[in-house]
């Protein structure tokens, strides 16, 4: 039988419903565009920029070292990162320098052109000293109080006082005094009372933060 225009019609409205049906009952009834599914690389790597992970800090340095050298003996003293050698020969040559110690090394210079470099790990300080155009290598191991590194300087009846100390692991003291620009052996520190008498006048030596 032939199909009347009236049924192609009807058919085809019949077709269109059924597609419009069809349409509706994948999108659930929502006339809103679907969401595109997020991307979870895309997220994890937004995520990451937008928190930047922490850069690790290094605690400062507190340490001594101390020991002979075949010039002399030598004691460097590191608080939070700032360090303070001395040099001594107990007899008329000392040096004092001053710089850091960070990452493993250490970097110091003295007023009249000395340097100190070296590496310090595990218990012990390695490097040289530049001294009046001589370099004198260096080892020395770590000590705790009342070993160490001391100085004082005062201004006694108008002199002008200025004296060092080294005291090694063994006890042994090292050090030099000079007043009012005449160098002596400095007299012994007495590491418990944390003072020493010259000329029957007491200083209280310290440990140095820095030179001034």
């Amino acid at each position: 039988m032939k199909s009347t225009p009236l049924l192609t019609l009807l058919g085809g409205v019949t077709l269109g419903a059924v597609v419009l049906a069809l349409s509706v009952h994948a999108t659930g009834g929502n006339d809103e565009p679907p969401v595109p599914a997020a991307n979870p690389t895309a997220t994890a790597v937004a995520g990451a920029s937008a928190v930047p992970s922490p850069s690790p800090t290094q605690a400062p340095i507190n340490a001594t070292w101390a020991g002979r050298l075949t010039a002399g003996t030598l004691a460097i003293s590191v608080q939070d990162g700032v360090a303070v050698a001395y040099l001594c020969d107990g007899a008329a040559i000392e040096a004092w320098l001053q710089g850091t110690a960070a990452g493993g090394r250490l970097d110091l210079a003295g007023r009249a052109g000395e340097t100190l470099s070296g590496t310090f790990g595990e218990g012990r300080a390695s490097g040289q000293i530049k001294i009046d155009d001589q370099i004198l290598p260096f080892t020395v191991a770590a000590v705790t109080a009342p070993s160490g590194l001391y100085r004082a300087t005062a201004t006694v009846r108008g002199a002008q006082v200025d004296g060092g100390w080294i005291v090694l692991a063994d006890g042994t003291q090292v050090g030099l005094v000079t007043v009012d620009g005449v160098v002596q052996p400095a007299p012994p520190l007495d590491t418990t009372a944390g003072r020493v008498t010259l000329d029957g006048d007491v200083l209280t030596p310290t440990r140095p933060r820095e030179l001034s």
